[in-house]
């Protein structure tokens, strides 16, 4: 009776291990294409603020579909740093917090940036996780040209005018270009700024367990919502669900 019993035991244990390998697994450093669904600017974003994207590429484990495109994912901007007058560029600072796969079923995390690819010249710092706005070194050197020209043509004018077109236009050149100079030193420079439909890559910090019951995506009887309580445009794209 006491061999029957283990053996039962042995059995069971074997039933369990066999249902825990059937398991799907995405291994910590896994890069996730990600789409941005609102807008991020260091001119209005605060420390605290969320950010919406959804996954544009399925990830997939031993030949089966665990995270389908369309895929919600949550994150948090951690600290935000204003563009200077003379010099710093806009910088941001991004975290990753949850994922929700279309049937409802949700992980947490705290996974990186791993890369971006914006709509604009904004920049990506690999090592410090920071994305920047780009410099604006010529957009200064070209406000004080600018300046300068007219100033040294209103010189000219004037110089002409009193029958000494040196001493105006070296006047009007010297004016022109302090009133640049004082522009650039008044201005911001550009701030950083990622644009709705921007793509961003997730890194993942910590391996994500779905059981095989989690990642079954066949069609959902309408108005059935895997999650907690009835979501019946649940299978609607991210893009329907928030017409920002």
């Amino acid at each position: 009776m006491l061999r029957y019993s283990f053996a039962t035991l042995l059995l069971a244990a074997g039933v369990i291990l066999a249902q825990e390998s059937n398991d799907y697994v995405i291994a910590p450093g896994t890069r996730i294409p990600l789409g941005l669904i609102n807008t991020i600017s260091t001119k209005n974003a605060a420390e605290g603020d969320r950010v919406y994207l959804e996954t544009v590429f399925p990830i997939l484990t031993n030949g089966h579909i665990v995270i389908p495109t369309g895929s919600w994912v949550s994150g948090t901007v951690t600290e935000v740093k204003r563009p200077g007058r003379v010099k710093g560029r806009g910088e941001l600072y991004l975290r990753f917090d949850s994922l929700t796969l279309p049937n409802g079923v949700t992980r947490d995390f705290r996974a990186r940036v791993g890369g971006v690819d914006g709509q604009g010249g904004e920049e990506f710092n690999k090592q410090e996780g920071k994305i920047q706005s780009e410099g604006n070194k010529a957009g200064d050197a070209r406000t004080v040209a600018e300046t300068t020209v007219t100033g040294t043509s209103i010189g000219l004018i004037a110089g002409a005018a009193g029958k000494n077109l040196a001493l105006g236009g070296g006047i009007g050149a010297a004016a022109g270009a302090t009133a640049g100079l004082m522009a650039v030193l008044l201005t911001r420079g550009p701030d950083a700024v990622l644009a709705r439909g921007s793509t961003l890559e997730m890194i993942t910090d910590r391996p994500l367990q779905f059981a095989a019951n989690e990642v079954n995506f066949a069609p959902m009887q309408p108005g059935h919502y895997a999650g907690s309580g009835s979501e019946p445009q649940a299978r609607k794209s991210v893009w329907q669900r928030w017409p920002l």
